[in-house]
């Protein structure tokens, strides 16, 4: 003997055959809800590319602004060194200069350009007496010396240093163990 199935099957939904008047009120909605569906799309489009564009603008910007920086970088410096180079050019023109004028013109225009480097966050590195330091001296030689051994015994070319970075390191002669 068979089982029969004892649950009830669904009814299949009726459709009805000509749209009614609800139906008919339900596809005017879908349209205007289409419609304002795809002029919010526009809209937010519209917005996306302003800000896209807008981005690439403050981009570009910014990249014409770091190359203006770099090109002209040094245009402060290069305004307080001009000083200096009119300093020298005038103690050349001096016509009845003497020994001690030219020293005396020099030492002002060293001071002067000291000054400037100064201003700028250049100093000197003179390492005479402080123990070698390959990041900041550069030794030319070594001699027999009573000082401690690897100390800077003598300085061939004061080095220079940019905001703690070195420039030009210190040619130096450094003090060797007698031996």
């Amino acid at each position: 003997m068979e089982q029969q199935d004892t649950q009830p099957q669904p009814e299949a939904p009726q459709v009805p055959a000509e749209p009614t008047t609800d139906s008919l009120d339900v596809l005017p909605n879908l349209e205007e809800s289409l419609k304002e569906a795809e002029r919010k799309a526009q809209e937010h489009y519209d917005a996306w590319m302003y800000a896209k564009a807008e981005s690439e603008n403050i981009r570009r910007r910014g990249v014409e602004d770091v190359s203006k920086a770099h090109k002209f970088a040094v245009e402060r410096f290069a305004n307080e060194i001009l000083a200096v180079k009119d300093s020298l050019e005038a103690g050349l023109t001096v016509e009845t200069a003497t020994v001690e004028s030219f020293k005396s013109g020099m030492e002002l225009t060293l001071k002067q350009l000291s000054s400037v480097l100064e201003k700028f966050n250049i100093g000197e590195i003179n390492p005479i007496g402080e123990k070698f330091d390959a990041h900041k001296h550069q030794a030319i030689g070594m001699l027999e010396s009573d000082q401690t051994a690897n100390t800077v015994i003598s300085v061939m070319q004061k080095g220079y240093a940019l905001n703690d970075r070195v420039l030009r390191p210190a040619l130096v002669m450094v003090a060797k163990a007698k031996g």
